[in-house]
């Protein structure tokens, strides 16, 4: 299985790619050092006490004062701004990825003295940890039947994915671990409604697929797919052709479906990707805590999170088909593997 140990400690170069308005932004590439997060338990601690310190300032701020603070911080803050203004309860895919960069990769116009310390947040840390923690449970989710079936097509698709950034590091994590394992044809399929965020992730491949990049030499694709979760339809089609099709299929949906999405889409989405035994060998995902600490952030917040916790969410999915295999606990969510039931 792929290793999960902490990555060394230098640091290697950092790649960029361009969004579709002309910025360019770093590459995440969580084996990098650069980019790395500690998620040791040591650490989750340390980041749970800050979180709760903030939590208590916050709450003592008087109630009309609050924005007040933040609009100013704000003048001074493009990526506090972002997070002020959410569309439809959730940040856009770019807005997001900005967060996964941490406080050392930030770029302009993103990279003043308040953006620094709004990266480093715990709760923005917290963003950063997920995602790691995603990418490896998938690499672990995938080796074994990487290995049982050398050759066959593998196909990954990131529900609510923006720029697939988990599915490309999970690929990272195991073209680091197993070299023959990715000697396939791989296609990464975006279920997204945005747009820039899938264009984006074509570049950040096309970045680390080039000469010296950490996935050269493969033979890996990443295409969009308009989709709207709550109509499950064109993934259910999509599974059912990949399993004819004999493909190795697995899913993923970091800081989007689970988090987001209605009791009954989860189950929609989960049966689709089932498809009766034949679909997804592994689905991995992220799951809003729903203890004292995750509500008392999440009670004010422009963010439309879903707090349901591990065992309201096991339940959740097996009416979908599928068991909780592993969980990686973070500071706000769980991170889950899950296996068809």
């Amino acid at each position: 299985m792929p290793s999960t140990a902490p990555v060394q400690a230098e640091r290697a170069a950092v790649l960029t790619a361009m969004t579709g308005e002309g910025q360019r932004l770093p590459v995440i590439d969580v084996t990098n050092p650069a980019f790395a997060a500690d998620d040791g338990p040591e650490a989750l601690e340390a980041l749970r006490v800050a979180l709760l310190a903030d939590q208590r300032r916050r709450e003592r701020v008087p109630k009309f004062l609050g924005p007040l603070l933040l609009w100013f911080w704000a003048r001074r803050s493009a990526l506090l701004r972002t997070l002020m203004t959410p569309k439809a309860g959730f940040l856009d895919s770019l807005s997001t990825y900005l967060l996964k960069l941490g406080p050392d990769n930030l770029v302009p116009p993103f990279d003043g003295s308040i953006d620094r310390r709004v990266a480093a947040s715990p709760a923005v840390a917290s963003v950063r940890i997920r995602l790691q923690q995603v990418a490896r449970l998938m690499a672990d989710g995938l080796a074994d039947d990487l290995a049982a079936r050398p050759g066959r097509p593998l196909h990954l698709i990131n529900i609510g994915g923006g720029p697939a950034i988990d599915s490309l590091n999970a690929l990272i994590i195991l073209r680091r671990s197993a070299t023959h394992g990715l000697a396939r044809p791989v296609v990464i399929h975006v279920l997204d409604l945005d747009a820039q965020g899938p264009a984006f992730g074509k570049n950040a491949l096309a970045a680390l697929a080039a000469a010296g990049g950490p996935l050269a030499g493969l033979d890996i694709s990443l295409v969009h797919v308009p989709y709207n979760w709550s109509e499950v339809a064109p993934l259910d089609r999509l599974v059912r052709q990949l399993a004819a099709e004999d493909a190795i299929i697995a899913a993923s949906s970091e800081g989007a479906l689970f988090d987001y999405g209605s009791d009954e889409d989860i189950v929609a989405n989960l049966v689709a990707l089932n498809a009766d035994g034949r679909g997804a060998r592994a689905v991995v995902g992220s799951v809003t805590h729903a203890d004292e600490l995750a509500r008392r952030v999440f009670a004010d917040s422009p963010f439309k999170l879903v707090p349901r916790g591990m065992d309201a969410f096991a339940q959740i999915a097996a009416r979908g088909g599928f068991a909780v295999a592993r969980v990686a606990p973070a500071l706000l969510s769980d991170q889950v593997l899950l296996r068809s039931a």
